[in-house]
């Protein structure tokens, strides 16, 4: 029989399996989770908490999408409802409230989080986590949060730094677009630059380096969202996510969503022949495809897929830029930015929330090459990863 292959890492998980912490002993527990929230043995953080603490898990929470993650896209909600087999609650974070009522936490001491992030500036969960943290620390809870790694590695941070005008669900603190950190580290960086002092407790990882990718960790990836399906969409998120402020198709509705992108107006193959040689670590390569669902659905779209071939210069933000300065020249014409409402914000443009700042919008609206903007937000992404290094858990 073969033996089962054995993950290089530890999460937070894992560790209650073996170990439980003083912070949860005795202390009626609520669980922010969704599908992803499993063990190297597959079983449900739920399933964890209920066995290795019995009658103490009293409330399940889940983040964007769903607490089995089967909503598809953004401002589509979740009900509220019951756990089953636990007959406790199940509350939506993002339902008709992105915050966590005094109610809801009216039956728990903890919040136990398990969450796994995708580092990117614009993924919800981490300021789900920090909704969380805000509304224990005024309740007098506390916060005990299982790391997870992350997926597209804890060496590089990209992009400009998010300006306080821009700030929304889908940006809510100053961060950098691929901010390099764990959704613990976050979490402990949130809480002391935020003023939020969370009685905060961060399980960490075993066996996790800072240069690892999602397929050095010997995981098995689980979607944390519907269109995530691959660590390859992962890869090319914190980039590609930007097409969802235009009436470029992000890949939605197709089986590689995020790893390509396009629209009918386009030409693929003049497309990526100009492109090819601007892009460092990536080779485009054209293609057609039909979204069953979302933008231009039913609609033959020509494109680009996107394939890493080194990830470790891959600039997935910049890349995207690249790619929408292209779009935005070549086709003056067809080419337009999406109209709100986006994330509950129905009056500011969505592309100036995704990119964090407007004039970075604006500048590409005049056709400046993003490769001459990057220099621009240098400075204040080496003072992000300055001051958030103190923060670091993992060598």
């Amino acid at each position: 029989m073969t033996q089962a292959r054995q993950p290089l890492i530890r999460t937070g998980l894992d560790t209650l399996n073996t170990d439980i912490p003083d912070c949860l002993k005795d202390r009626k527990l609520g669980l922010l989770a969704n599908p992803a929230s499993v063990d190297s043995r597959f079983s449900h953080a739920r399933d964890v908490i209920a066995r290795r603490f019995p009658g103490q898990l009293a409330a399940l929470f889940s983040p964007q999408h769903g607490f089995f993650a089967e909503k598809q896209d953004n401002m589509i909600e979740s009900a509220h409802g019951t756990d089953p087999e636990l007959g406790i609650p199940i509350y939506s974070l993002y339902s008709e409230t992105r915050i966590p009522t005094p109610k809801m936490f009216e039956s728990i001491d903890t919040l136990v989080v398990d969450i796994q992030d995708v580092g990117t500036r614009v993924y919800t969960f981490i300021y789900t986590i920090a909704y969380c943290m805000e509304v224990a620390a005024r309740l007098g809870k506390s916060v005990v949060i299982l790391d997870r790694p992350n997926p597209v590695g804890g060496i590089l941070s990209e992009g400009n730094v998010l300006e306080p005008e821009s700030a929304s669900f889908v940006g809510r603190f100053p961060i950098p677009m691929r901010h390099g950190m764990t959704v613990g580290e976050i979490s402990m960086y949130f809480n002391a630059t935020q003023n939020i002092h969370c009685d905060l407790t961060v399980i960490p990882m075993t066996g996790w380096k800072r240069q690892m990718l999602w397929e050095d960790t010997g995981l098995t990836w689980i979607p944390p969202s519907p269109n995530l399906p691959t660590p390859l969409s992962a890869a090319v998120y914190p980039g590609q996510v930007i097409f969802e402020g235009t009436n470029v198709s992000e890949g939605r509705g197709t089986t590689l969503p995020f790893e390509q992108f396009g629209a009918p107006y386009m030409d693929a193959r003049k497309m990526a022949a100009q492109l090819g040689d601007r892009i460092k670590g990536a080779h485009l390569r054209p293609v057609c495809f039909e979204p069953t669902s979302g933008k231009w659905a039913g609609r033959i779209c020509q494109g680009a897929h996107i394939h890493i071939t080194r990830a470790d210069i891959f600039k997935p933000y910049l890349s995207s830029l690249v790619f929408l300065h292209h779009i935005i020249t070549s086709y003056p014409d067809d080419f337009r930015f999406k109209s709100p409402p986006y994330e509950y914000e129905y009056d500011r443009l969505p592309m100036d929330l995704i990119l964090g700042s407007r004039s970075l919008c604006q500048a590409l609206e005049d056709g400046v090459d993003p490769r001459e903007l990057e220099p621009a937000w240098q400075e204040e992404l080496n003072r992000f990863v300055h001051d958030a290094s103190p923060f670091y858990l993992y060598d």
